[in-house]
C-alpha cells in the first residue's frame, strides 16, 4: 500500500497539471532586487531635499514607491551594517561591531578597553540567501561583500550565493577606472568605470533568470572613497552654487553616474516585462562622509551614531502592492530586511535561528503596524575621526536605543547620557536627559534589558594606561595618511 501511495504521488508530481501548476505557483513568487549604495547620506538624493545632487532615476523611484523617512542602518559604517543585513542579526550575535580594530587611536586616548571585533561574518551564519533558495529562488550578488577575513574568501559564494561578482573580504576599491586591481573582478577596457561595469554584471544575471523567481543583492561601491567620477559629469557641477553644506562636485558626478545606472536595472525589468512582479528595495549602509557631504538638518555623520550617521534612505517599490508617492515614517532597520525578503518570498524562516528584525510588509499598505517597542544599536568600540576633524573621535563606545519618538544615547567611558525627542529635534540639538529624566530612566532600563537578552558585551573594564592629558590633541586637526581623492586621467 506504501509503495501504491508513493507511485500515485510520483505520477501526479510529474504530470503536465502538476508541472503546470509549480510552475504558476513559482512565478508568483517575486522577484527581489536589492540595491544598497555604499555611503549614501539621508540627504544625498533629490527625493529626499538635496538641492546640490541629481538623482532624477531615485526620485522616480520614490515617486513610483514608498520612502521610509525614519530607514536606519545598524550601524555608522559599512562592515557591521551590512553583517545585519545578511545575517539578520543585531552586532552581538554576529561579533561584528566595526570595521578593522575596535582599539582605533592611541592607547592613552581609549579611557575604557573596547570589545574586540570580529571580522568576518561566521559560517554558520544563516545569510539571506542561504534562507531564500529553499524557496526556489536563484541568488546573485554584484559588488561589495566586505565581510571576509582574508584574500582567499569568496564570502558570498560561500554564504548562498549562485553567482557572485566581486564581492570579497575588501570594503573598497583601488580605483573607479580600470585597470581595477580588484582581487577578484577582472579589469575591463582601460577607463571603464566601476560601477557602470558593476551594472552590466547585474544586467547579465537578470537576463539569465528573467524566468524567476530570483533575488539580487546589487552592491555599490559608490559613493564610497576614492571619491573618482567621469570627467563630463563633473563640470556640469562646478559651476553650480553649494546648497546647505553640500558643495563637492567630483562627489556629486559621483551619485549621478549612480542613479544613472539605478534607471538602467530598472530599464532592464521594464524591457524584459517582469517590472510588475519584482519588488525593488533601495537602501545604504550608513550616513554620509563629513569631508564630501552634509546631511543638515541632522546632526553628525558617517561613524557617528546620531542621526547623521545611522539614518539613510531608503525605498520600496512593487507595483500594485506599494502605493506611489507615500512615505512611511515608522523607524526601521537594516535587521528588518531579512524577514522582509522572507515574507515576500513565502520562505520559512530557519529553524533555531534567531532574526531580530521585523517584516516591514505590513507597512506597505500604511495602515499596518510593527509589533516592537524598540531599535538598538550596540557600538562598545572607537572610531576617530579622520579626514581633518577637530576632535579626536568620531565616536567613543556607545549603545542607542530609539523608542518612539525618542533617542536615547549611553555613552559607555562615564555614562553620561543624551536623551532627544526626534520629532520635535530631528537636529539632535537639545538633550533632554536631565529635563526628561523618567523618559531616560525608562528607555535605558529597556535597553539594559536588551543588552542582557541578547548577550552584548558591556566595556565597563577601566583602561590602566588612560591618559586625559593626552586629550588635548582634540583640539588640532587629526591627519589622516589615506586620500579622499585618487586624480587620474579617466577615459569618458
Amino acid at each position: 500500500m506504501k509503495l501504491l501511495k508513493r507511485y500515485i504521488a510520483l505520477i501526479l508530481l510529474v504530470s503536465p497539471g502538476a508541472c503546470i501548476y509549480a510552475q504558476k505557483a513559482r512565478n508568483q513568487q517575486p522577484n527581489i532586487l536589492f540595491i544598497i549604495a555604499d555611503d549614501l547620506g539621508w540627504k544625498d538624493t533629490g527625493f529626499n531635499g538635496s538641492h546640490f545632487f541629481e538623482t532624477p532615476n531615485l526620485d522616480q523611484l520614490a515617486s513610483q514607491g514608498m520612502f521610509f523617512s525614519n530607514a536606519y542602518a545598524n550601524a555608522p559604517n559599512c562592515a557591521p551594517s551590512r553583517a545585519a543585513i545578511f545575517s539578520g542579526q543585531y552586532a552581538p550575535r554576529t561579533g561584528v561591531y566595526t570595521v578593522g580594530s575596535s582599539e582605533r587611536g592611541e592607547t592613552e586616548w581609549r579611557a575604557v578597553i573596547p570589545t574586540p571585533n570580529q571580522h568576518r561574518l561566521d559560517a554558520e551564519k544563516i545569510t539571506i540567501a542561504e534562507a531564500l533558495k529553499p524557496a526556489g529562488y536563484t541568488t546573485g550578488f554584484v559588488g561589495k561583500y566586505h565581510l571576509g577575513a582574508s584574500h582567499d574568501n569568496n564570502g558570498p559564494a560561500e554564504q548562498g550565493f549562485d553567482v557572485n561578482v566581486a564581492g570579497c573580504y575588501n570594503g573598497k576599491p583601488f580605483s573607479y577606472f580600470s585597470p581595477y586591481r580588484h582581487e577578484i573582478l577582472e579589469d575591463g577596457p582601460e577607463g571603464e568605470y566601476l560601477t557602470d561595469r558593476l551594472t552590466d554584471e547585474a544586467l547579465k544575471f537578470i537576463d539569465d533568470n528573467k524566468e524567476g523567481p530570483f533575488f539580487l543583492t546589487m552592491a555599490y561601491h559608490s559613493p564610497h572613497t576614492p571619491i573618482q567620477a567621469k570627467l563630463p559629469k563633473m563640470w556640469k557641477y562646478i559651476p553650480k552654487p553649494p546648497s546647505n553644506g553640500q558643495f563637492d562636485p567630483i562627489y556629486a558626478a559621483m551619485i549621478e553616474s549612480l542613479d544613472d545606472n539605478i534607471g538602467r536595472l530598472v530599464d532592464k525589468l521594464e524591457a524584459l516585462g517582469i517590472s510588475e512582479n519584482t519588488v525593488i528595495f533601495f537602501f545604504s549602509d550608513n550616513g554620509g562622509l563629513h569631508a564630501v557631504t552634509s546631511m543638515k538638518p541632522l546632526k553628525g555623520f558617517k561613524g557617528m551614531l546620531y542621526e547623521g550617521g545611522i539614518r539613510i534612505p531608503m525605498i520600496v517599490k512593487w507595483p500594485g502592492k506599494v502605493p506611489p508617492g507615500s512615505v512611511c515614517n515608522e523607524p526601521v532597520i537594516g535587521t528588518d530586511l531579512y524577514p522582509t525578503f522572507l515574507e515576500l518570498a513565502g520562505a520559512t524562516p530557519p529553524k533555531n535561528y534567531p532574526l531580530d528584525g521585523e517584516s516591514v510588509r505590513p507597512l506597505f499598505t500604511r495602515q499596518g503596524k510593527l509589533k516592537r517597542d524598540a531599535i538598538f544599536w550596540h557600538y562598545p568600540v572607537y572610531l576617530q575621526a579622520g579626514y581633518g576633524l577637530n576632535q579626536l573621535w568620531r565616536t567613543t563606545p556607545v549603545g542607542v536605543i530609539r523608542m518612539g519618538d525618542y533617542k536615547l544615547m549611553e555613552f559607555f567611558e562615564d555614562g553620561h547620557l543624551e536623551l532627544y525627542n526626534l520629532r520635535n529635534d530631528i537636529g539632535e540639538a537639545n538633550n533632554l536627559a536631565t529635563l526628561e529624566s523618567e523618559k531616560a530612566k525608562e528607555m535605558l532600563q529597556r535597553m539594559s534589558r536588551w543588552r542582557k537578552e541578547i548577550g552584548a558585551p558591556f566595556p565597563l573594564e577601566k583602561n590602566p594606561d588612560y591618559d586625559p592629558s593626552s586629550l588635548k590633541l582634540q583640539n588640532k586637526p587629526v591627519r589622516n595618511r589615506e586620500r579622499i581623492y585618487y586624480f587620474r586621467k579617466p577615459q569618458g
